[in-house]
């Protein structure tokens, strides 16, 4: 397999990136539960699916 596929789980340096805002606030969004994430043996990981979810929610709170 080449380098195709993209990644299920980001650090959260890569999710910071792809969200346009800092690696504090990824960690202050994860601990008021707005966007989700997992531990593999104390590294926190969060699902790319999550960062889909989290952008969906603001855009349904700003509709409203």
């Amino acid at each position: 397999m080449t380098g195709d596929l993209s990644p299920l789980l980001l650090r959260p340096e890569e999710a910071a990136k792809l969200l346009g805002v800092g690696r504090t606030k990824v960690y202050a969004l994860i601990r008021c539960g707005s966007l989700r994430s997992v531990r593999i043996d104390g590294l926190r990981r969060i699902p790319a699916t999550a960062l889909a979810e989290f952008v969906a929610n603001l855009e349904q709170e700003q509709a409203a």
